[in-house]
């Protein structure tokens, strides 16, 4: 008796061993754009982080799939700030804060990527709006999790507001 159902049980744990599983989604940045931002700010005020890329940066492209796919990375920026993905190079007109922002054919770039960089555009580029009423602060470059973690926590637990980045910077010890 055993036997038979010895005999009945290793087809069927072949059968589940070779079933395909689909895995899990992972969870993901909620990234907005800039119009479902402007109405989320209206009602739940709170830090802004642009990621700032064009379609042919390569560095861009790393960014996305090593630094923005870390789950501590996501989970930070999921609950700190609002997350917007805005190409440089769009030529759709950009509302912001109560202004239009064009694109400009004679230096090939949105003027919103102008202002978010002060005019000094490098790619990536990670831009934070502490506030609406600030200015942001960009950072060009990429960055490896651990060298975002900082910076996103420097503004997504308003550090900003007590201290000055040199100093908290220097007893700073990053978990990621």
């Amino acid at each position: 008796m055993e036997k038979k159902w010895f005999l009945i049980l290793i087809p069927v744990l072949c059968l589940f061993s070779f079933a395909k599983v689909k895995p899990t989604d992972k969870e993901k940045i909620n990234w907005l754009t800039v119009e479902e931002l402007n109405v989320k700010m209206q009602s739940e005020p709170k830090p802004v982080i642009i990621d700032l890329y064009t379609n042919w940066c390569y560095w861009c492209k790393v960014m996305d799939k090593k630094t923005y796919t870390n789950p501590k990375v996501i989970s930070y920026i999921n609950t700190h700030f609002y997350a917007v993905k805005v190409n440089a190079e769009t030529k759709e007109a950009v509302q912001w804060d109560n202004k239009k922002y064009d694109y400009n054919s004679k230096d090939k770039i949105n003027d919103f990527a102008l202002y978010l960089t002060q005019g000094q555009v490098e790619f990536p580029n990670t831009v934070i709006f502490p506030d609406l009423q600030k200015m942001p602060a960009a950072i060009p470059g990429f960055m490896e999790p651990k060298e975002i973690e900082i910076i996103l926590k420097y503004f997504g637990d308003e550090v900003y507001k007590k201290q000055n980045f040199t100093q908290y910077s220097a007893n700073f010890k990053s978990t990621w």
